[in-house]
Formats: C-alpha cells, structure tokens, sequence
C-alpha cells in the first residue's frame, strides 16, 4: 500500500467479464462501465457488448455490435455510446461507425469515418510506420480544426505508453528495435522516460536518476493524486509484469505502488475521476480481469 500525502492508494478488483478478450474498448458513464468488442482466444474481432455497473458489481450482457471489431474507439455521448473503426475479421481497418442507445438498448449506424481506421485513440503517441517504430508527434486543435506538427519524440521506441500532467506530456519505456541497417542489435525493454513541455514546445530526455524503476513495454499509463503511474505490461521476464510505480511531479522521484492483484499487459484502460481502470488484456492468455488503481483518504 502506498500513500500520497493523506491519501493511499489501493486496488479495487471488480468480478471478471463474463467474455475473456484483449484490444477490447471501453467507455465511461454514470457509473457504468461499457466493454466493446475486442479479440477472441481465437485471435479473431468480438461483437460482445458488455456492461458492468460499478457500484453493485454486476455485469449486464448488451446486445451484440452489429460489426464485430477490435482495437476501436469509444465514447460516450450523452444517452448514447459510440464505437468507432477497429480491425475486422480480416484484419483490416474499418470506417464504420455505430452507435447503442441507451434509452432503447439497441445499436444504429452513423456516418462512417472518411478514411478505415484501427487503434485509434483520444490521444495520439507515435507508433510503427510498417514495422518500424515513428516519432512524429501532432497534436490536432478541436476548435480550429486544424493539426500541428511538433518536434518529434526524442527516442524510437515500439509499445512506448503516454500519460498528460499538469501540462506535459509523457512518453514512458516500450521496446527499442533497431535501425533498419544495424543487423546485430537486439530489439530490448527500455525505461525511458521523455517529457514535452507545452508552454516551451520542447522536449527533455530525463537523466538515467529519473528514469523508471522497471523496464517495461506494453503497458497501462494514468495520471492519480500528482503521480504518472505505470502499471503491468511486458519486461524482461517470461511472464506479464504485475508491478507498479508512480512518478510524484512534486518530488521528481519514482515510487512502488501497490502491484497489480492480476499481472497482465496488452490491457484496455479508461480513466474516471480518481480510478484508473484496467480491463482485459493477456496474462496467461486472454484475460476477464478487471481492477482499478483507486485514491482513498487514509485513516
């Protein structure tokens, strides 16, 4: 158990989902937690829509996505819940775009995007090009409607996390591969810990001090009670990591937190006030679990 001045934090573990999958979607409201789509043992894309009501621990089977779908994004819209692109059974992109109806519990076609797009999210952090990792950084203005090209991520890094805090940003750890032309290097699991200034528009790689405990790719980032958190993904081990660590802004220390009751990677997460869900994902295999990191007043 660790604490944050008089808060602690804790792990709160929910009853498993009913389906076990990975690159599932989730979605936030009201209390209700919404788990969209995903991969099967299988490895092939879920139309499974199911809801778990948090604070009575119930999960609730929903009608099935019209399009089954892995890797998409979701939000939540007032009485309606939109799930947008993904891969299908094919393996590639969609541009569909569907929407349930709260009110009504069914689902209805939208407007499909202009171009097929899968593991899309709120927030953009790089990637592969291919199977090389990018470090192209943009950032695009919703008011505007307009995109900004930034500099770009100071290290080429694959399965790299990011998180926002008090106006930085974040890019944490993943796998180093190498150059297209570099035959005898290994790709290997940094600690990497890379923040952009906003007001500056700079980047600053932190020292070798700062840098994360664990080395680590693949895994689940949020922001709690003034810390960067890193939780769970895949390291050095032959198994999934269950540890976790915080990187106190005020401090500018990383500190253990507590571990994850299920060690996994590859999870789902979704932020909702002070809980930092993480949902399904691959321990031994694809996984039901999900657990929330939580803030809670000391006593």
């Amino acid at each position: 158990m660790a604490t944050s001045g008089a808060r602690t934090f804790v792990w709160h573990v929910f009853p498993a989902m009913p389906t076990c999958r990975v690159y599932c979607t989730p979605a936030y409201q009201d209390g209700h937690l919404f788990v969209l789509g995903g991969c099967s043992r299988a490895g092939l894309p879920l139309g499974t829509a199911e809801l778990l009501d948090v604070a009575s621990h119930k999960w609730l089977s929903l009608p099935p996505l019209p399009t089954p779908r892995a890797g998409a994004a979701a939000v939540a819209l007032g009485k309606q819940v939109l799930v947008i692109g993904g891969m299908d059974a094919g393996q590639s992109p969609l541009a569909s775009v569907e929407a349930y109806h709260l009110d009504e519990g069914r689902w209805e076609p939208r407007a499909a995007l202009t171009q097929p797009a899968m593991g899309i999210s709120a927030l953009e952090r790089g990637g592969r090009q291919g199977k090389l990792p990018v470090t192209a950084f943009e950032v695009f203005d919703v008011e505007m409607q307009t995109w900004t090209r930034y500099p770009s991520v100071p290290s080429r890094r694959a399965f790299a996390s990011c998180a926002m805090a008090e106006g930085s940003f974040f890019s944490l750890g993943g796998l180093q591969q190498p150059g297209p032309h570099n035959f005898y290097s290994r790709p290997h699991f940094v600690n990497t810990v890379e923040m952009f200034n906003s007001e500056q528009g700079a980047w600053t790689k932190l020292p070798r001090s700062l840098r994360m405990r664990e080395k680590r790719a693949d895994f689940v980032t949020g922001y709690l009670g003034g810390r960067v958190v890193a939780v769970g993904g895949l390291g050095n081990q032959p198994c999934p990591l269950g540890s976790v660590e915080g990187f106190s802004l005020a401090r500018r220390k990383w500190e253990a937190l507590p571990s994850m009751p299920t060690a996994r990677c590859s999870c789902s997460s979704l932020q909702a006030g002070q809980q930092l869900f993480v949902i399904g994902g691959v321990a031994q295999g694809p996984s039901g679990a999900v657990e929330a990191l939580c803030l809670r007043d000391g006593v």
